[in-house]
């Protein structure tokens, strides 16, 4: 194992708590549809990998949303299930319909108003001082039911500043343990959530209250825009098993999780999840969600522990490490792979020869090379066929 790997547990380091909202977010992906059975299932996988809170669904969505939550904190061993509502009196109801058989420390419910000029003007059609009113009774009825309760200005990346901070205050004079900062049109740079987050804690911390945040990738930014967050003090991370999610989608667990642990000088956050778990994980929530995995799909893809470039390949049949930002078993991963193509050098195709059961001196080896990187493409087709006959062209046999 490497050195950041071995160091990613350290005691010292602060706890950061994972958050996971794949059976929330990652069920209002378009074409998800999670029967109440494949959510216990993902619930119990993530509670296994050691994630700290599930964000179970929004009950007020359905009454199969209410037993889906209900299932989820009888049947998984979760530390704790979080909810989501509207600021609205029927959703906190719906919420704790859901939640009402759960041990108090282990249920909770997320809050969320949508704050900025657009959502207030548009959506709502309310002003600033009936947002700040709706926040303070929403926060206020949800504390009358649960321990936690967190709430997040929906829109807050395109909220202003000022009207956040009011907004946040509101909520927690009202009684919020946390608040949350959710970028939900995808649309920070890294350098843009440092500074929000930066002026959010100091907002909350000196309250005793936790800032959780909530990235979405339609940038690309997701993961960079969660770690800027946790370097800036966030306690809580939203995150989806393979980046599932509304849109292009949100910041991935497996991502974060991994590069937490790689750099954990860095970040110096103790992070609870076991990345062994992450390639099952993910395979778990895309053969249940009908969400494919890239080949290239950053720490799971298929991919990741495979190359067919020739100089890489070497590398790699020398030192795994040469090559490999963590090994394969690292998180869970079947193994190294040297798939062949044309650009392919003489040492893995030795390694695939040899498999064939067909062995070559030092200058037909180098001549086979020469024949397989100058096939036709059409005959990568049967790649077993191709490198018998380049052996035995290569051994002077004429072979067609």
């Amino acid at each position: 194992m490497s050195t950041f790997l071995k160091e990613s547990s350290r005691s010292g380091d602060r706890p950061l708590i994972i958050s996971d909202t794949t059976l929330r977010d990652g069920a209002q992906m378009p074409g998800v549809h999670f029967s109440v059975d494949d959510k216990v299932a993902i619930a119990k996988a993530l509670a296994e990998a050691g994630v700290d809170v599930v964000e179970a669904g929004f009950p007020a969505v359905s009454e199969r949303e209410v037993e889906a939550v209900r299932r989820i904190c009888a049947e998984a061993d979760v530390p704790r299930v979080m909810v989501l509502c509207r600021a609205v009196a029927g959703d906190i109801e719906a919420a704790w319909r859901a939640l009402a058989e759960a041990d108090p420390d282990r249920r909770g419910v997320g809050v969320f108003l949508a704050t900025s000029p657009l959502h207030r003007r548009y959506k709502l059609g309310k002003s600033k001082d009936e947002c700040l009113r709706m926040i303070d009774a929403a926060v206020v009825q949800a504390r009358r039911r649960f321990d936690k309760v967190t709430f997040s200005c929906e829109d807050g990346s395109r909220t202003e500043p000022a009207f956040l901070r009011r907004a946040y205050g509101v909520a927690m004079d009202a009684g919020a343990t946390g608040i949350g900062f959710p970028d939900t049109l995808g649309v920070l740079t890294p350098e843009a959530v440092k500074r929000r987050v930066r002026m959010l804690v100091t907002l909350a911390h000196p309250r005793g209250v936790k800032l959780r945040v909530h990235f979405h990738d339609d940038l690309g930014l997701a993961t960079a825009n969660t770690l800027a967050a946790v370097a800036a003090g966030a306690d809580i991370v939203h995150l989806t098993v393979g980046g599932i999610g509304e849109r292009a989608g949100n910041a991935a667990l497996e991502e974060t999780v991994m590069a937490l642990r790689l750099h954990a000088r860095q970040y110096r956050r103790a992070v609870g999840v076991d990345p062994a778990r992450l390639t099952s994980l993910c395979r778990l929530v895309s053969r249940l969600s009908g969400v494919p995995l890239p080949a290239n799909k950053a720490v799971v893809g298929g991919n990741v522990f495979a190359t067919s470039a020739g100089v890489h390949q070497d590398g790699l049949l020398k030192h795994p490490d040469t090559y490999l930002p963590f090994r394969p078993e690292t998180v869970g991963a079947e193994g190294i792979r040297l798939p062949l193509s044309a650009m392919s050098g003489k040492a893995a195709l030795a390694l695939r020869l040899t498999e064939l059961g067909i062995a070559l001196s030092g200058a037909e080896l180098a001549a086979a090379s020469r024949l397989v990187k100058n096939a036709d493409p059409s005959e990568w087709a049967d790649e077993e066929a191709l490198l018998r006959r380049a052996a035995a062209m290569a051994r002077g046999k004429g072979a067609a």
